[in-house]
C-alpha cells in the first residue's frame, strides 16, 4: 500500500528521521529517537473512537458549521484531510465525504485507518468516505459543474503551542512531515467559487480569518472556531436553485 504511493516502509527502524512502520496494529508514522514517537490513523479507539461513539448523543460544532441537519445527506469535500478526524465525524453524521490529501504518506495512513474501520464494524461510516490522493486546488478546479460539492471544508496546518498534549504530539509529528500549509488563501478563494452552499474554515479560536477575509459568521468552541462563508446567493439563483 505505502509502496504504491511512493512512501517507504522501514524494515528496521533507522537511527534518525521519520519513517513508516507496519505492524499488526496498523501503519504508523514514526520519528526515531528516545523515546520513539509514532502516530497512526485510528477511527476505532482513542480520541477519534470516542468522538465516533458520541455522535448519537451530541451535536458536533463542525456539523453545525457544515450545515448538517436531520437525515439530509450532503456532499462535503474535506480539501485538507490530514488525519481525517473531522471528515470521519461528518460521515458518521450522514454526510458523503471526499477526503483530499496531497501527501502520499498521509494518504497511506488514511487508507490504512479506513480499512481497519471497515474491519472493526464501522463499514457504514467508512462507505460514505472517498479518499483521493491529489493536490486540492487543481482537483477542485477540475470538477465539472454537476459534481461540485455542497460544502468545502478547510483545516490548514498551522503552528499552535496551545494544543493539548496528546493532540499536540500527533500534530507536531505530522507538521514535521508536511510543514505548514503555507498560503492557503488561493484555496479559500477557489473554494468559494466552487461550493454550492458554503465553505467552512477551521481556525484557532483567536487566529485572524484565513487571508484576512472575514466570514459571514463563525461558530466558536473552547480552542477552535469554524468560519463559515456562504455562497453568493445570486450565483445560486443563476443555477436555478431558487
Amino acid at each position: 500500500m505505502a509502496r504504491r504511493a511512493g512512501a517507504f516502509v522501514a524494515d528496521t527502524p533507522p537511527g534518525a528521521g521519520l519513517y513508516l512502520w507496519l505492524d499488526p496494529s496498523g501503519l504508523h508514522l514514526c520519528r526515531a529517537g528516545r523515546p520513539v514517537s509514532c502516530l497512526r490513523v485510528d477511527f476505532l479507539g482513542g480520541d477519534q473512537g470516542y468522538r465516533a461513539g458520541q455522535l448519537g448523543r451530541q451535536r458536533e460544532l463542525v456539523a453545525r458549521a457544515c450545515g448538517i441537519r436531520g437525515n439530509a445527506a450532503i456532499n462535503i469535500v474535506d480539501a485538507t484531510a490530514g488525519l481525517g478526524r473531522d471528515g470521519f465525524v461528518l460521515a458518521g453524521l450522514g454526510a458523503r465525504v471526499t477526503l483530499i490529501e496531497r501527501s502520499p504518506v498521509v494518504a497511506c495512513l488514511l487508507e490504512d485507518g479506513l480499512a481497519r474501520a471497515r474491519q472493526g464494524g464501522l463499514d457504514g461510516i467508512a462507505s460514505r468516505i472517498r479518499l483521493v490522493h491529489d493536490d486540492a486546488l487543481p482537483w477542485l478546479q477540475g470538477l465539472p459543474a454537476d459534481r461540485q460539492p455542497d460544502v468545502i471544508y478547510l483545516d490548514p496546518m498551522y503552528s499552535d503551542g496551545r494544543r493539548r498534549a496528546a493532540a499536540g504530539k500527533a500534530l507536531a509529528l505530522l507538521q514535521t512531515l508536511l510543514g505548514d500549509d503555507g498560503e492557503a488563501t488561493p484555496l479559500l478563494n477557489a473554494a468559494t467559487g466552487i461550493a454550492r452552499d458554503r465553505v467552512v474554515v477551521k481556525r484557532q479560536r483567536r487566529a485572524p480569518p484565513l487571508g484576512e477575509r472575514p466570514p459571514d459568521y463563525a461558530l466558536k468552541g473552547r480552542s477552535t472556531r469554524f468560519d463559515v462563508y456562504r455562497v453568493n446567493a445570486a450565483r445560486r439563483a443563476d443555477a436555478g436553485e431558487y
